[in-house]
């Protein structure tokens, strides 16, 4: 069945409606009309699978069939992506999605090739979030992820101090650790698996020293994403992966 997104702050189970742009896309572009079945969801876990009464001009009018809650996942995966150049960061909202992240903090590192100030930051924030809506109706994910502003490193650190029972960064240095070395020894100090985890991914070229002495004093281990460098939307999708593997399920 077809999935549409209604917000938190508009999902009242007690008086269904599509509006605006997700009824224009049930209308008019999937042609839906009266007795047929769809799923809503408000990204913070529910889902309502519903049938169309009145597909009308203003708003689908829709009958709750049934009800569901969807639990949390067992760990708050946090993507902090340094903005790649062209539209790969679209790329990699859509799969930190499908793999399952909670956030996506874009950062602007100092290589970060797209410009990015204070009149354009709100404007690509909203169109990565809409990205990330997209994904989560196209995947079945009841957790919307959020997309935050984009903000500079020491900025993030700022405004993400204390919130992780984890923290790591991509890197290219030799000290930089396997994955699997860093979760064995959290397991058995801490008693269980991180509960909340940072992973930071750099841009083309990676952070800058600066940048990763920086994330080191906040508390950012290094591990290693193998011995082959890989692509920017490539290493995003790799630790995702090896997160939600380990973490998730």
């Amino acid at each position: 069945m077809h999935r549409f997104y209604i917000s938190p702050e508009n999902w009242d189970p007690r008086v269904l409606a599509l509006r605006g742009s997700e009824a224009h896309h049930a209308r008019d572009v999937l042609r839906m009309r009266a007795g047929e079945k769809l799923v809503l969801f408000n990204g913070c876990g529910r889902e309502i699978t519903a049938e169309i009464v009145d597909p009308g001009d203003d708003e689908i009018v829709l009958r709750k069939l049934h009800e569901a809650e969807t639990p949390p996942l067992r760990c708050r995966i946090v993507l902090g992506q340094a903005i790649p150049k062209g539209k790969n960061i679209e790329l990699i909202v859509q799969k930190a999605v499908e793999i399952g992240a909670a956030e996506i903090a874009p950062i602007i590192s100092d290589r970060t090739i797209v410009q990015v100030d204070s009149e354009t930051a709100a404007q690509k924030q909203s169109k990565w979030q809409q990205i990330a809506i997209e994904a989560a109706k196209q995947c079945g994910q009841n957790w919307l992820p959020r997309v935050h502003m984009p903000r500079k490193l020491g900025e993030f650190f700022s405004v993400a101090e204390g919130s992780f029972d984890l923290r790591l960064i991509g890197s290219l240095q030799p000290d930089a650790q396997h994955l699997k070395k860093i979760l064995g020894p959290y397991s058995r100090e801490h008693g269980n698996r991180p509960r909340s985890v940072l992973m930071l991914v750099g841009p083309e070229g990676d952070f800058t020293p600066a940048e990763l002495a920086l994330a080191r004093r906040h508390g950012c281990l290094p591990i290693t994403l193998g011995p082959i460098i890989l692509r920017v939307e490539t290493a995003a999708i790799y630790c995702l992966s090896i997160l939600s593997y380990e973490l998730l399920i």
